[in-house]
């Protein structure tokens, strides 16, 4: 039987709706052998999910960074996950903690400007919901729904609300910088959805020329918000860049519809993966 290999999911450390034991614990319910736990912008969520671990699953510990490319204005913020990086690397850790701190002052003002409008959503309230987690835009969403204002965290992104009306810039890592912390640190950068035209503006594909010079290792080909079309593209253009192709669920718990295991990562790409990595943190099994 083929492995089945799901390289990108969401804890509550960050913005998923599952505690990461119970995301391992749901991990190996749907099947998956391997798993990588990628959330933004934080590795909180790794030693709770070791220790759940069952016998027979592999987690990849892992993050997804919050990025920015300024070739073009405005600039265009973009995903990079980044794969068995030492999580004591000082460089990466400080600009970790700058981004979560950003993200923190950015929901802060996103509530004020809702509550200028007369929305009666409470910050003490969003952060208990996010737990001490990471604090996103869909912490907001779940305030927006709760209040009975939106039905759904998608209705919460669209552009009356946090898509548009209700959204703020916030500080992110310059993307080259991000691809160089995460080699420094021993880890694997892959480029996370590249193609999603329905999440918005996409780079060009010249920027990933660009970032695979720079020491980028993958991109995410096979992903929800990319249509078939578009994971061709992602196929080809890896192929004329030598970069490996990922493929995963993006899975954040009850904020999205997708299921774990929705797409996955072929065998033999996760093992060059790994084999990428420096083996300062290597994949644990359960």
């Amino acid at each position: 039987m083929i492995p089945r290999i799901d390289l990108h999911t969401h804890s509550t450390a960050s913005d998923g709706t599952l505690t990461p034991p119970q995301l391992i614990r749901t991990a190996a319910e749907a099947g998956l052998d391997v798993v990588a736990l990628t959330d933004h912008d934080t590795t909180a969520g790794w030693e709770p999910a070791v220790r759940a671990l069952p016998t027979g699953l592999r987690l990849v510990r892992g993050a997804e960074l919050s990025c920015r490319w300024s070739g073009v204005t405005p600039s265009l913020p973009l995903h990079l996950l980044a794969y068995l990086f030492d999580p004591q690397a000082p460089e990466l850790v400080a600009e970790l903690a700058r981004v979560r701190a950003a993200r923190l002052e950015r929901g802060e003002r996103i509530v004020a400007l809702l509550r200028s409008d007369g929305i009666d959503v409470s910050w003490p309230e969003i952060l208990a919901g996010a737990g001490g987690g990471t604090v996103g835009r869909p912490h907001i969403a779940q305030a927006l729904i709760r209040a009975g204002l939106v039905a759904t965290t998608s209705e919460a992104f669209g552009p009356d609300w946090l898509g548009q009306r209700y959204r703020l810039p916030k500080e992110d890592i310059d993307v080259f910088r991000a691809v160089e912390l995460v080699r420094a640190a021993g880890g694997v950068p892959v480029f996370a959805h590249p193609r999603a035209t329905r999440r918005g503006r996409i780079v060009p594909d010249e920027l990933i020329a660009e970032l695979a010079a720079a020491g980028l290792v993958g991109v995410e080909a096979d992903h929800e918000d990319h249509s078939p079309a578009e994971r061709e593209h992602v196929r080809g253009l890896a192929a004329d860049l030598g970069l490996l192709v990922t493929g995963s669920s993006d899975f954040h718990g009850t904020h999205k519809t997708v299921r774990l295991g929705a797409f996955t990562t072929a065998p033999e790409v996760y093992e060059q993966l790994v084999a990428a990595s420096s083996g300062v943190i290597e994949v644990v099994s359960g």
